[in-house]
């Protein structure tokens, strides 16, 4: 039997890193949107979306931060479109998810699970900071409890499944996994699930090949047929396991939201750049890449021409 295509997600800017950290790292609406569309050409086939503000390039969640790239994306490319509805540690689920309520995309992440989500390490790397809220906001994540309670995780399925949206449920250790096996005891996701396993995040599980050994053993026993898989490592976890992970069957996860990295201590100069390089791997390792609409096969998804945008 044939394998099935290998989907390639790509995170384009997502809320941990902050302008010092690179200065290749998309910012403005029309940068995130630019890298956006030179990562599906190079093999992306869902694009995983945050967005910033545009006076100090914060994390952001507003619907109007998302509108022009959102359009912009659609109109140059036919790639699945994902809205996060993690946004930032900081910030509640009713913020988190109004977005996504606006544009009713194709898909959106919802993280399975509390805990601690900290990158505070970060900070004594850099001696001066781009702007005055970046140190304070890496240094505060040690404080940080991100917030995905049940009651969370309801909420958000309730307003955004009528919109027949489909879950990136990200995964970042394994108790999340029974998490969502009891949501959907619950009825509150339907089979076949998206399941991102996360490895690599201070305070998840970490990023060694025996982790995702279990994860996946798990994910067998509790979902047996139901769901599909993706990988995300953190850092310099970002290539091995990705090909580990399109070697195991699974699909994977790049971008300057999970690594800042195209190679051990030198940072990428683009989406694209980690793009090209996963799809070289994963074609060269005898695999096929995913196009989007195969992605959408894959995933059941409800097609580009029923989003809000």
């Amino acid at each position: 039997m044939a394998k099935q295509p290998t989907i390639i997600t790509c995170a384009v800017t997502g809320s941990i890193h902050t302008p010092t950290m690179s200065d290749t790292l998309p910012l403005t609406q029309n940068q995130i949107a630019e890298q956006a569309i030179a990562a599906a050409e190079a093999g992306a086939s869902i694009l995983h979306l945050h967005t910033r503000d545009p006076d100090d390039f914060r994390p952001s969640v507003e619907p109007d931060h998302y509108a022009p790239i959102l359009g912009r994306v659609k109109q140059s490319t036919d790639a699945v479109l994902n809205i996060t509805t993690g946004g930032a540690p900081t910030m509640l689920i009713k913020e988190r998810i109004k977005a996504a309520t606006k544009f009713s995309p194709e898909m959106c992440s919802l993280n399975m699970g509390s805990m601690n989500f900290a990158f505070h390490p970060l900070a004594k790397r850099y001696d001066t900071w781009k702007y005055d809220w970046e140190k304070d906001y890496v240094e505060g994540s040690e404080a940080n409890i991100f917030r995905n309670t049940f009651a969370d995780i309801r909420e958000a399925a309730e307003t955004l499944v009528p919109h027949d949206i489909k879950f990136e449920h990200e995964c970042y250790d394994v108790g999340h996994l029974y998490n969502l096996k009891y949501c959907m005891d619950v009825g509150l996701f339907k089979a076949p699930v998206f399941i991102q396993f996360i490895f690599g995040i201070l305070g998840g599980i970490g990023p060694e090949v025996d982790n995702l050994i279990f994860m996946k053993r798990t994910a067998d026993r509790l979902f047996g047929d139901d769901y599909r898989w993706s990988v995300l490592g953190a850092g310099g976890a970002q290539m091995p396991l990705a090909t580990t992970a399109s070697q195991m069957g699974g699909n994977v996860r790049v971008g300057m939201e999970d690594s800042l990295l195209i190679n051990r201590g030198e940072l990428a100069e683009s989406n694209a750049q980690q793009v090209t390089k996963v799809r070289r791997i994963i074609e060269d390792l005898g695999c096929e890449v995913a196009t989007p609409d195969q992605a959408r096969e894959i995933l059941a998804l409800k097609g580009g021409d029923r989003v809000a945008f």
